[in-house]
């Protein structure tokens, strides 16, 4: 290729089908359930390529129907083709939007296919100096491969790819590009269902165009070719005829664009973000290779004055003894402040913050390079309450700001507004909520990333993102949530972090090795059951010995043969005597448990603690979660997991650790906000709950209920909270779904007030779009008006669970901030450490025990009057497993 302009144009069927058989569809599912490995595929390929070719122009073709002037000609043609796999049209239309966004014109022509749009585009380009970049997986398309044309195949996979010129078609073939129809007429298209000729492969119809030049010369004298090859020619020249016709793209369509419409513009940046969030696209690999794709730089093509001059700001790199003077003089009023920093295991730190304010001002500066006025000035200016700051990812900041002596005189006071968590109260769920994305789906731009002047337009971006989301907050009434619960806990749990919980690593070192060594007993017991040594690890291995070999009952069909995941080795045990399923489980047990301390054991600091980090804007329903390491999934239920849980001990200073849970706090919100009586009664009578239950489902006496039965209750009524259906309760309950439907409408029998509390929030959510927590948190799911059912059924069951999760999840978080004022009010040094489901974790100081547990249960039992009452089992002890209670 040369410097000229250079269009590539893509065959949207062809790469929309490699992406769906290249990515399993079951990893590529929303939380509304719509389908989105094509979209997702399709996305990828189209990011390298326009980073690796650098088009100035792009189109992409799409087949219209089945139905064109080929199949008029050949009824039967493609007619081999399976209909599209489900899941797949839909996202066709998404792929459209896609592209929408990212102006790229997308082509049909109403008779025609793909490639006939893609043939006549070529000609066209051709003829206006351009080059041609094809991305197709269809051979037929190689007969428009010239000295300016070049066609990518994809031959194996989504990502393996031929370059084909004219060179490598002689290669390949022997024949020059004009020549393939001709070669592909007389073999035929077994995918296109057209017929060869019978006896007749590859190589021979090649030698056949070699030797007579073109096809319409090796038919003028089929007589000459001889023996049986000429007998069987002979008698199919109708069908190579036919076949020549079908194969031919057609070059001169009348399309209705012009080249020159198809030149790269820049996105619809809101669209496309707002797309990929709703998407669920959270790998930054992907985003970051289609925005860095954007010809607009991620800012619109044209904007409003008042837009511009938003965006306009008159930047400044301060030097030494700079800053204290312009905070002084520039940041009066709202200032938004935007921050490079790392961290990790204690290292890294803030390597650039800067300033923006109102008037288009904005500064930046780096931290080592302050004087110590500057500092002063700077940590007076965060903890002045007068000094109103729009910041980002709050406690990200605060942590940050603590671990590296930034504003060390004084908290970060005066915050105005975080608009990361404003933008997540307003729209929970989305994929990202970095600057760029938000600045990208409110603003219509996105900030350059990396370098003062990016930082600076991040530093404008975040003032006026609290702009945009204040009005929306305040109609809402979630300011009340950010400014009473989710910005003082950013604070809470910034601390949190940075005090980390202590570990004993030579405790975790040594269940390493004792997981470690279970795991390889397991593997030498499966071994001497399946007569060799295999990989318990490796799906393939697993699938010859169990279904191959030893010819158990086959699992549920995978792309890769039969799942051995975890529910198929489950009932693999439970259908066979053979003992092999059961070690499976047992060696992926220990595999688990040694994979979770081999991430603690990475994650000690050179504080000997563990330093998580906890996410306030991921789960929809305002639970918290943690990462690096995740600290919510260390094992409780067997005695190998709660080994685990005796590493973690209070740290030099400290005496014990200290663990308050709440207990059933789902089913109790469950109860508040039913108000079944049923339900009230059975936690007012302070009987055991699932016994209660038990005895009014199956109507007998408390004494006659059964543990089955009490167990197959308490499955029911915390399912309760999870939109749980009768397919998921008898998978559950390992029991048939015609026992499992019974069972509930039994209970919904007993339980009116909880069925119809359930009917009524599907119902309002489909009239208001959302549901609501007790705090009035919402969770918005407009899927509850799709016309996809199986997401209308996904979204009927988000919207069951996040009342009840929701309000739970506003709960913890009211009691955690009762809990640490209270602690902070009377003095003492004992402090909260970990948040875990509906359990907190504190470290207790010397001599403070007894006043700790007052705090604690009265600030848990009060953080929010519910009809039945909220109830806390407080437990102590020198490691985490011991303070269990």
């Amino acid at each position: 290729m040369t410097d000229r302009p250079r269009l590539l144009l893509l065959d949207g069927h062809s790469l929309a089908y490699r992406a769906y058989y290249a990515l399993p569809v079951e990893n590529f599912t929303t939380t509304s359930g719509q389908s989105t490995n094509v979209v997702y595929g399709f996305a990828n390929m189209l990011a390298n390529a326009l980073r690796d070719e650098r088009p100035t122009h792009a189109a992409v073709a799409f087949d219209v129907s089945r139905s064109t002037f080929r199949t008029e000609a050949f009824p039967e043609y493609k007619a081999t083709r399976s209909r599209s796999p489900e899941g797949f049209g839909g996202q066709l239309r998404i792929l459209d939007e896609l592209l929408a966004a990212m102006s790229v014109p997308v082509l049909r022509a109403p008779g025609y296919e793909a490639d006939d749009v893609i043939a006549s585009l070529t000609a066209r380009a051709g003829a206006e100096g351009l080059d041609v970049l094809i991305i197709t997986g269809d051979r037929d398309v190689l007969q428009l491969v010239g000295d300016d044309v070049t066609v990518l195949y994809f031959y194996r996979t989504a990502s393996e790819m031929i370059r084909y010129t004219p060179e490598t078609v002689r290669e390949k073939y022997g024949l020059s590009p004009a020549q393939y129809p001709d070669f592909a007429a007389l073999r035929g298209d077994p995918s296109d269902n057209l017929p060869g000729i019978p006896g007749i492969g590859e190589k021979t119809a090649a030698k056949w165009v070699r030797e007579f030049g073109s096809l319409d010369a090796l038919l003028d004298r089929a007589g000459e070719v001889k023996g049986k090859a000429g007998e069987r020619l002979r008698a199919a020249l109708d069908t190579v005829r036919l076949n020549r016709r079908l194969t031919e793209l057609v070059r001169d369509l009348d399309l209705p664009v012009e080249i020159g419409d198809l030149r790269r513009r820049p996105y619809d940046v809101a669209a496309f973000t707002s797309l990929l969030d709703e998407l669920e696209f959270r790998n930054p690999s992907l985003r970051q290779r289609l925005f860095a794709a954007d010809p607009g730089g991620g800012r619109p093509p044209e904007t409003t004055p008042a837009a511009a001059e938003r965006e306009r700001i008159e930047g400044r790199e301060l030097d030494a003894g700079e800053l204290a003077g312009w905070l002084r003089t520039r940041a009066t009023g709202l200032t938004g402040l935007a921050a490079e920093y790392t961290w990790a295991r204690g290292e890294g730190g803030v390597t650039r913050i800067a300033l923006a304010t109102g008037d288009g001002h904005a500064a930046s500066f780096e931290p080592p390079a302050l004087t110590a006025a500057d500092e002063r000035a700077f940590a007076d200016w965060l903890a002045d309450p007068a000094r109103p700051k729009a910041l980002h990812d709050v406690k990200s900041l605060l942590r940050v700001f603590g671990e590296h002596g930034i504003g060390e005189h004084g908290p970060i006071a005066g915050i105005a507004a975080d608009t990361a968590m404003a933008a997540y109260l307003l729209l929970p769920g989305l994929a990202a909520y970095g600057i760029a994305d938000l600045a990208g789906r409110h603003l219509g731009r996105r900030p350059p990333e990396g370098g003062p002047a990016g930082l600076m337009l991040s530093a404008r971006a975040v003032l006026d993102l609290a702009g945009v989301f204040a009005a929306d907050l305040a109609s809402t009434g979630m300011d009340t949530v950010l400014r009473e619960v989710e910005l003082p806990l950013s604070d809470l749990l910034a601390r949190a972090e940075r005090a980390g919980v202590h570990v004993d690593a030579g405790l975790l070192e040594e269940l390493e090795g004792r997981f470690a060594a279970a795991m390889e007993r397991a593997a030498d017991e499966a071994a001497e059951i399946a007569g060799r040594r295999f990989n318990p690890g490796s799906t393939k291995q697993l699938q010859e010995v169990l279904f191959g070999e030893l010819g158990l009952p086959k699992t549920k069909k995978i792309k890769s043969g039969y799942s051995t995941d975890l529910d198929a080795l489950t009932w693999l045990a439970a259908q066979t005597d053979n003992g092999l399923p059961q070690v499976l489980l047992r060696h992926r047990d220990q595999a688990r448990l040694r994979t979770t301390v081999t991430g603690l054991i990475r994650e000690i600091g050179a504080d000997g603690r563990i330093h998580t980090t906890f996410r306030q804007t991921v789960a929809a329903t305002g639970r918290l979660t943690s990462t690096d390491p995740n600290l919510q999934v260390i094992p409780i239920r067997t005695g190998e997991g709660r080994s685990i849980r005796r590493a973690f001990r209070p740290g030099p200073g400290y005496e014990s650790l200290m663990t308050a849970d709440y207990g059933q706090l789902e089913l109790r919100v469950m109860a508040h906000l039913s108000q079944d009586p049923t339900l009230l009664a059975a936690f007012e009578s302070g009987e055991d709950l699932h016994t209660t239950m038990a005895a009014q489902v199956f109507r007998v006496s408390q004494d006659a209920v059964t543990p089955e039965m009490r167990r197959k209750i308490k499955a029911m009524s915390y399912g309760l909270a999870y939109g749980l259906s009768a397919f998921g309760l008898a998978k559950q309950l390992g029991i048939p779904v015609a026992e499992a439907r019974p069972l509930m409408d039994a209970y919904f029998e007993r339980l009116g007030g909880v069925r119809d509390y359930l009917d009524h929030v599907v119902a309002e959510a489909r009239v208001t779009g959302y549901t609501r927590t007790v705090l009035g948190r919402r969770r918005h799911l407009p899927q509850l008006a799709s016309d996809d059912r199986r997401r209308r059924e996904t979204a009927e069951r988000m919207a069951l669970n996040a009342p009840v999760q929701g309000s739970a999840a506003d709960i913890v978080k009211i009691a955690m901030l009762r809990v640490d004022g209270a602690l902070t009010a009377a003095g003492l040094r004992s402090r909260l450490l970990l948040q875990v489901h509906d359990e907190i974790v504190l470290e207790v100081a010397p001599g403070e025990r007894d006043a700790v547990e007052e705090i604690v249960r009265t600030g848990m039992t009060t953080a929010y009057p519910l009809s039945v009452g909220l109830e806390v089992a407080v437990g102590t002890g020198p490691d985490w497993d011991a303070a269990a209670h």
